[in-house]
């Protein structure tokens, strides 16, 4: 193992980086702490970390950074014991480094068992600054919860939001400082763009048919490594029925009891719990998103169905069917990642008057609470009494003194304190 490890890093010193799109998200660096990306597969994590090495690369020697990816199938023997092995063939061909500060990145480290012991050891006894990747939330975030305990610090990776999409495709490097009719008209035509195609980067610039061979393969490949290997499951029939449900699922509540009616009626078998596991394992790959019910009773959160979200609209749409007459499903989704990236904590209402409002979003650090409803265009009379009088019952029932309607392309400010804003300048405020 030690002649791979080092023909690896001997690999990283010669090679030559990319150099990827500014990512908006950013590194702690604490000093005794490790720092933990997390995210789906595809989503950039990995370019995330060139992002931060060409940063350093400005500052430090490149021989002061270390890269090891543990799903290049050269380490597929690799197991815990072999830890030890990275400092000695590092510092073997780097002794000088002893005396300074080093940077590794161990990228989707959580494939060896045991990880988390050599992580807490680099934190204890070397002048080391630790970043890791992963592809689980829960795994990762178990394994910290038990063995790191407080030592390390956590950053979750998406595929682009718009702002980072607009970039991508030479539009806007930063948020535009009036919006214009020409700002408008290009953002409006961009939005639709990312709506459809999703933000993940290798399938930007790509045709529709080849997108969607690609999307739909990282749906296979997060269920065979994430799931199948990584859980032993062995339902394929009832997991995928799961995930195409989900994806069509996306701003709707979802009850595994009425999916597992539905499986039955099919003749597939399946328990409830293997369901519930099986949705646990998505949600842990970061393919879905739960939000409960806003309440103070546990029991009402339990009792009470979950609304489901996707990590990324292309996917979606590359899994499913979607009606040409009905997009707001994927409006909602948009603006629930959107509220994600910015780490708010998320519910969705149901007031004492019985109205419904999509999002009860509180942010944790400045405790500040955003009601939030989703309205294809404000034209549509029926709907859109429906939503005004549900976020209209949630202001009044929790005290908030304005709300949002975010649309697809309409603008007016309402009565009551309220702002209807369309996604595309909705979507660029930070």
């Amino acid at each position: 193992m030690k002649t791979i490890i080092s023909q690896l890093i001997d690999d990283f010193q010669e090679r030559n980086l990319p150099a990827p799109i500014f990512r908006t998200k950013l590194f702690f660096e604490i000093k005794g702490k490790a720092d933990v990306v997390i995210g789906m597969r595809r989503a950039g994590k990995t370019w995330f970390c060139f992002q931060k090495i060409n940063q350093l690369l400005k500052k430090i020697s490149r021989n002061q950074i270390l890269y090891l990816n543990f799903e290049d199938e050269r380490l597929l023997g690799f197991t815990v014991s072999n830890f030890q092995e990275i400092l000695d063939v590092y510092y073997g061909k780097f002794p000088e480094n002893k005396n300074k500060k080093c940077y590794f990145f161990l990228d989707e480290l959580q494939r060896i068992d045991q990880w988390e012991m050599f992580i807490r050891r680099l934190l204890d006894s070397e002048n080391i600054q630790v970043f890791i990747t992963g592809s689980s939330s829960k795994l990762l975030s178990t394994e910290i919860a038990t063995s790191l305990r407080g030592r390390s610090l956590t950053t979750e990776i998406f595929p682009f939001s718009f702002q980072e999409f607009l970039r991508y495709h030479g539009l806007f490097a930063d948020k535009p400082g009036s919006f214009g009719s020409k700002t408008a008209a290009i953002l409006r035509k961009a939005v639709k763009e990312y709506s459809q195609n999703g933000g993940f980067p290798e399938v930007q610039n790509i045709d529709a048919n080849t997108r969607t061979e690609i999307l739909q393969g990282y749906i296979d490949s997060v269920l065979l490594k994430d799931v199948i290997e990584r859980h032993g499951v062995n339902n394929f029939t009832a997991m995928k029925h799961l995930v195409r449900t989900l994806m069509s699922s996306s701003g709707k509540k979802f009850s595994i009891n009425k999916f597992y009616n539905t499986l039955k009626s099919m003749s597939v078998k399946c328990t409830k719990n293997n369901l519930y596991d099986y949705l646990d394992h998505l949600t842990d790959a970061f393919v879905f998103y739960r939000i409960p019910i806003h309440s103070r009773s546990e029991k009402s959160r339990m009792i009470n169905p979950v609304k489901i979200y996707t990590i990324d609209t292309g996917l979606k749409n590359a899994m499913i069917f979607q009606n040409s007459s009905d997009f707001a499903p994927i409006l909602e989704n948009m603006v629930f990642l959107h509220l994600r990236r910015h780490n708010y904590q998320i519910e969705y209402i149901n007031t004492r008057k019985g109205f419904e409002t999509d999002f009860f979003a509180r942010n944790p650090i400045t405790d500040e609470i955003k009601l939030i409803q989703v309205c294809w265009q404000l034209s549509d009379q029926k709907t859109f009494d429906r939503e005004y009088r549900g976020l209209q019952s949630a202001m009044e029932e929790f005290s908030i003194p304005s709300g949002t309607i975010v649309t697809w392309d309409d603008e007016a400010q309402l009565d009551n304190n309220i702002n209807a804003v369309p996604i595309w300048k909705w979507l660029l405020d930070d």
